[in-house]
């Protein structure tokens, strides 16, 4: 028999239910009735998905830059059309017979805009499409022929996809669900402190006594200037930019939930002080809007991607690469739910089995480095990736360009010979320049050149420069069939669903 949902069972206390009379018994005992309705409602319709059209919810998520946008759209692109998809065995056989888009069965959530994104990529003009800044959702159904015995005896059925965006700079939040106020600005404040970005904030704080009765004004000086340092540490290739929704705020910017910085300690602190109005806060900002994230998506998805841009961290230097590792790691504590309570009742048993870390941008370096590429993102998702296994997920890493905007060339140069890049270069104004060949420097065979000098502090590569072109997307001549041409995306996809198709 289907439990009570929790939420009726003790949305009421007994005494007061008794209290009520005969019609408070009865409006009790209806609301009892519809919760139970509700319940089945919902345990046939997990049924129905489970036996005649499942559904895979896939997570993607990545931070700033790692092009989330233009991978959901060239996903779905080559999904619907798939003859760049050899990769993926189920469209390779021919088992995918069709696919199309469909309402998306959330109603409170924005859709994915996939028409004007991939309208972005194949005009006359190309330019990449705008990035997304808060959750959104798209549901592509595929008609997928069974294979082997089973094929000769069933028809074809119907697997939805349901493809969740979201940024992760929120899932960066899920750190400050185990740390006090305290503890959040004493690892902030001590990371941030040599750090140029975040001069004029630190200036500002140092001009303020926490133990001072609050002055509104004050407050929202130091979060400005705080939010201006984030924004600045993101454009310099940092990751770890927290709290996620300062960047990000939505409908929420200006609220007090997101009016606060992180302050030093003072020896006290009374009623209605700096410290304790901003601790109030930071504690208020983990209960109404970190945790009914986590609550109401993050726990519903079952597979994940994770994108990186791990060559922009590359050529940002060192501690860039560093902080990027740091990020990594604590957002995939996201998926060990047993070192949280919160988290491990949301999870109630569910838990994401597949997780590809996707460095992006494949298509900026020659082939013959992707192998070099793939190491580096390894070794640089050493932490999250023991973390995420040990909790039973099954992980990838992988280097892919979900739209390629370059070609290969050879070229000679001082007597030797070196694998260039060749595509149109974007201006710092975002608009299309000219066509070059790139070298963009070798990337070691060994990562730990690459994660030694991070972890040590270095503040600038000594053995080599690397350096990165933005390029613009190139123009597309697509052929009936044919999805944007990209670099093992359809690996990707059989990785993350292969085995559900």
């Amino acid at each position: 028999m289907p439990k009570i949902p929790p939420r009726l069972a003790s949305g009421m206390p007994g005494e007061l239910a008794l209290s009520l009379g005969e019609r408070g018994q009865s409006l009790v005992i209806t609301t009892i009735a519809d919760g139970v309705t509700r319940g089945l409602d919902s345990v046939g319709g997990t049924f129905s998905a489970l036996f005649r059209e499942p559904v895979i919810r896939l997570g993607v998520t990545g931070l700033s830059r790692a092009g989330k946008t233009v991978f959901i759209t060239s996903l779905v692109a080559n999904l619907m059309d798939r003859g760049r998809m050899p990769g993926l065995l189920a469209a390779a056989d021919g088992r995918i017979t069709a696919a199309y888009l469909q309402p998306q069965p959330n109603d409170t959530l924005p859709r994915f805009d996939y028409e004007t994104h991939l309208g972005a990529l194949t005009a006359d003009q190309p330019h990449w499409p705008e990035s997304t800044r808060a959750i959104s959702e798209l549901r592509l159904s595929l008609r997928v022929r069974p294979s082997g015995l089973l094929g000769g005896l069933q028809g074809p059925r119907t697997v939805h996809l349901d493809i969740v965006d979201y940024p992760g700079e929120w899932l960066l939040d899920l750190a400050l669900l185990d740390k006090s106020f305290a503890e959040w600005s004493d690892d902030t404040l001590g990371r941030i402190e040599p750090r140029p970005e975040a001069k004029a904030y630190l200036d500002l704080m140092r001009t303020q006594n926490p133990s001072d009765r609050l002055k509104e004004g004050t407050a929202q000086e130091l979060a400005k200037s705080y939010t201006g340092y984030l924004a600045k540490a993101r454009a310099a290739g940092l990751s770890d930019c927290t709290p996620g929704r300062f960047l990000l705020p939505g409908d929420l910017a200006g609220s007090p939930v997101l009016t606060f910085a992180p302050l030093p300690k003072p020896a006290s602190s009374a009623r209605k002080s700096l410290w304790r109005e901003f601790e109030r806060r930071f504690e208020s900002y983990k209960s109404h809007v970190v945790k009914p994230f986590f609550r109401d998506h993050f726990a519903r998805i079952d597979r994940q991607v994770v994108l990186v841009d791990a060559l922009g961290a590359i050529h940002a230097g060192p501690q860039a690469v560093e902080d990027m590792r740091r990020a990594m790691r604590d957002i995939l504590a996201a998926f060990r739910p047993g070192t949280n309570a919160f988290l491990s009742r949301i999870f109630l048993g569910r838990r994401v089995d597949k997780i590809l870390f996707a460095t992006t941008k494949a298509d900026h370096l020659h082939h013959t480095q992707h192998a070099q590429l793939t190491a580096i993102t390894e070794a640089l998702l050493r932490d999250a990736r023991d973390r995420a296994d040990f909790a039973g997920a099954q992980t990838a890493a992988l280097a892919l360009a979900s739209v390629r905007a370059t070609t290969e060339e050879t070229r000679a140069h001082d007597g030797d010979t070196l694998n260039c890049v060749r595509g149109t270069l974007l201006t710092k104004t975002g608009k299309r320049g000219k066509q070059a060949a790139f070298f963009p420097g070798k990337l070691p065979d060994d990562p730990g050149k690459i994660l030694n000098p991070a972890r040590d502090g270095a503040e600038k590569w000594l053995q080599a420069e690397y350096e990165v072109m933005t390029f613009a997307p190139a123009s597309l001549t697509l052929k009936p069939g044919e999805g944007p041409p990209h670099i093992r995306l359809d690996k990707a996809l059989q990785f993350l669903i292969g085995d559900r198709l």
